[in-house]
């Protein structure tokens, strides 16, 4: 089993191929995100945590979590979700995937390990040197929380990832992703124009629903009299035939 162990740390990665079934028997019935003392893979890891974050079997099949199993099991999945790659082709697509549980067993090939304690002595390719981010933060709040700035301070010259300096005409130019959630004089202008659009929207529906009611109110108007003018007409004309039927009996 290849046993793959990284150090968040200091951002190093190590692979080990181990072969010896009582090193690894203390790996079986665990489940993911369960932590493993390190203790029983040699002394170099005596005193060391290790959290179990991941791994997949000899046909490749990743594990998932919460299918409290040690076979492969067959899901059906949409969309978004642990162990499904690519993108349906329509709107609340659901597939059958084939996982794994998320309880080691004697089928995994490899297992993904993460450093959660030190321990007493030095790992080497995993303690003894730093690797740097190769791409840092684009969020504004991220930046400001890795840099400890504050709100006035510009995040815009702290953006390290992939920043590119070149020259053109004599000029120097540099070029960095765009970061993500900042706040700058443009987005509150477009802001407040968008609060103007809405609050002239209500505004101008508002002055037309009194508009309406106005003339439904005059419509209902016009109908009722309308009415009462045909009731006193069929009145005048009922009374008018009763007199004339009256003369005729004298």
């Amino acid at each position: 089993m290849k046993l793959n162990i990284a150090n968040p740390k200091t951002g190093c990665q190590k692979k080990l191929d181990i072969d010896d079934e009582n090193k690894l028997r203390q790996f079986y019935d665990k489940r993911l995100a369960a932590e493993v003392p390190g203790e029983a893979l040699g002394d170099e890891f005596k005193g060391y945590i290790f959290k179990i974050t991941g791994g997949c079997d000899k046909q490749g099949f990743p594990m998932k979590q919460g299918v409290l199993t040690t076979n492969r099991v067959r899901l059906l999945m949409s969309r978004n979700t642990q162990c499904f790659q690519g993108h349906g082709r329509r709107t609340g697509e659901r597939r059958r995937k084939s996982v794994r549980g998320c309880i080691v067993s004697q089928d995994m090939s490899v297992l993904n390990l993460v450093i959660t304690k030190m321990g007493d002595s030095e790992l080497p390719g995993l303690t003894d040197s730093e690797k740097p981010r190769m791409r840092g933060p684009k969020r504004a709040s991220k930046i400001r929380k890795l840099f400890n700035l504050g709100k006035t301070d510009d995040v815009r010259k702290y953006v390290n990832t992939y920043r590119r300096e070149f020259e053109t005409n004599g000029k120097k130019h540099s070029k960095c992703p765009k970061i993500q959630r900042l706040v700058t004089p443009v987005c509150l202008q477009r802001k407040r124009h968008r609060a103007m659009l809405k609050t002239a929207q209500f505004a101008k529906g508002k002055a037309e629903a009194a508009e309406y009611h106005k003339l439904l109110s005059l419509r209902i108007k016009e109908q009722k009299e309308r009415r009462s003018e045909s009731l006193a007409k069929k009145r005048a004309a009922r009374s008018q035939s009763q007199a004339s039927k009256g003369d005729m009996d004298a």
